[in-house]
């Protein structure tokens, strides 16, 4: 069975920094990707940022700079941090992590393997 848990999220002021951490367990790491995405209140589910079995990074236009992905990996299971840097207040959501993740028409859990999320909130 695959499991997903993001931690780390809370508040902090526009400018401030947050780490996140996914571990993932039970998944088969190749030709696969582990990534963040985000959704607000009333917007659409979006994608932050991935990070594949063979270190390929990939970044949405407006964290690049400012969030880095990053992966390492202990007996089976994989651990994603997301650090982010100047935060803003548009950075506020639910940050979720997937595994082999699909998002379809602004929706988040079409397909691959998700944890429950973690909220970010950075006032202004």
């Amino acid at each position: 069975e695959v499991q997903v848990a993001e931690s780390g999220g809370g508040s902090v002021q526009a400018g401030g920094s947050l780490k996140l951490s996914c571990t993932v367990s039970g998944f088969k790491f190749h030709d696969a990707a582990v990534g963040w995405y985000r959704q607000a209140p009333g917007d659409v589910c979006e994608l932050v940022a991935t990070i594949s079995d063979d270190d390929e990074r990939i970044y949405t236009d407006f964290v690049k700079g400012r969030f880095t992905i990053s992966l390492s990996q202990d007996n089976g299971k994989i651990t994603v941090d997301l650090q982010m840097n100047k935060l803003k207040p548009e950075d506020t959501a639910v940050y979720y992590c997937a595994a082999d993740g699909i998002i379809s028409g602004g929706l988040c859990f079409v397909d691959g393997y998700w944890g429950q999320g973690t909220q970010v909130t950075v006032s202004s």
